[in-house]
């Protein structure tokens, strides 16, 4: 238990340049300090965002008053906001402000028992051997993270077949460096999405497919190296027919090296789900994120109906890192696969590398590793790596 001696809060810029907080929190032998990304692709059942000013104010007067002076562990803390917002979807205070106080109370307790912020979230977890998670790269964006028409919301490479985390960066660099050639030399736009990957105007989601594979196989890996993963993103397609969805899925699983296709189908069709899992699942990982947005009763509803295998993890659509790490738990529970990701709202903490790691996850999600607030992530899981090596 560690008394809070101060709480405050303060906006900042993401990524996008859309307002953020940042949050400070200080205990007897501790401070911790984090940030709160933002989602462009946000589904319904996520935790409510409150106006960043709103939020900021919130903290600094009724939340601040409320905890200073008090004593907490990680998990009375988080039940302490949980009922404090009092409303099912933290719509009050906000997901945003309850995460951000959760998060800087995590770096606090991690400085008061002088370990990482992995280690921290280990303990809490009940992890004890740690192992880097395989990064997902976003390279060619589409849907909501940018204006070009192409459907698919995030095309990613996969270094699967690549052993350290400094290969597997140097692996997301070079294909990034070939895919730019490439799309020069047919006259594409190499201007970049929210999440550092290119937003060309491409004819067709099979086009990127395709740009994947020879951007990959120019930079000189093979597709037992380097594979391909997709977040459909469904929910937030405008004209999707789910027939045509299923069939594009069993053909591009016969033509391409797919270890994962994300929200193949709108936020609340486990049904769909389900069928490809039944169709697919031996072969790649169907990945619920809007389906099961970080919530223990939607990733147990999409455990009775087998609708997926992967789940991502996003603490801000819970809200607090306690309830982060019961859908961690939850869906390893189930033998599933986690997947922490970031938000294409970013900002430069490195916290969700720390979770990813803290919390055994399989992959992760960080964007393209080009602009400053996803290489971060980058860093700081190299760092992780050489303290465990």
């Amino acid at each position: 238990m560690y008394k809070i001696e101060s709480l405050s809060a303060a906006p900042i810029a993401d990524s996008r340049g859309n307002p953020t907080i940042e949050v400070t929190l200080a205990t007897a032998n501790g401070q911790g300090t984090a940030s709160v990304p933002s989602g462009a692709s946000v589904g319904v059942h996520e935790a409510k965002v409150v106006e960043p000013a709103i939020a900021v104010a919130q903290i600094n007067t009724e939340v601040s008053v409320a905890l200073v002076g008090k004593e907490f562990d990680q998990k009375s803390l988080d039940a302490f906001l949980i009922q404090l917002d009092g409303t099912p979807d933290k719509s009050r205070l906000g997901g945003n402000a309850t995460l951000g106080v959760s998060l800087a109370f995590a770096r606090a307790a991690a400085a008061e028992q002088k370990v990482e912020l992995y280690q921290y979230f280990g303990s809490l977890a009940g992890v004890t051997a740690f192992a880097l998670p395989i990064p997902m790269f976003n390279v060619l964006n589409g849907g909501k993270h940018a204006k070009n028409g192409i459907g698919v919301q995030e095309s990613m490479l996969v270094p699967v077949g690549l052993k350290t985390m400094r290969a597997q960066v140097d692996a997301g660099t070079a294909c990034v460096a070939a895919l730019k050639n490439l799309l020069e030399q047919k006259s594409y736009s190499t201007d970049m999405g929210d999440e550092g990957g290119f937003a060309p105007a491409l004819k067709s989601n099979d086009e990127a497919l395709e740009l994947l594979l020879a951007a990959t196989a120019a930079a000189g890996y093979t597709t037992e190296q380097v594979k391909i993963a997709l977040d459909v993103a469904a929910s937030s397609m405008k004209h999707f027919d789910k027939e045509q969805m299923l069939a594009w899925y069993k053909i591009i699983a016969d033509k391409y090296p797919l270890v994962s296709i994300e929200d193949p189908f709108t936020e609340d069709d486990f049904t769909g789900f389900a069928a490809l899992r039944v169709a697919l699942g031996e072969r790649m990982l169907i990945v619920g994120d809007d389906l099961t947005v970080t919530n223990t009763e939607r990733i147990a509803l999409a455990a009775q109906k087998k609708a997926i295998d992967a789940v991502i993890i996003k603490p801000n659509q819970v809200g607090t890192v306690s309830e982060t790490i019961a859908a961690v738990v939850a869906a390893h529970a189930q033998g599933w696969k986690t997947i922490a990701s970031h938000r294409s709202g970013e900002t430069l903490d490195m916290w969700i590398a720390d979770v990813a790691v803290g919390l055994g996850c399989s992959f992760i999600k960080a964007g393209a590793p080009t602009r400053p607030e996803r290489t971060a992530k980058y860093d700081r899981l190299m760092e992780i790596e050489s303290q465990l090596s």
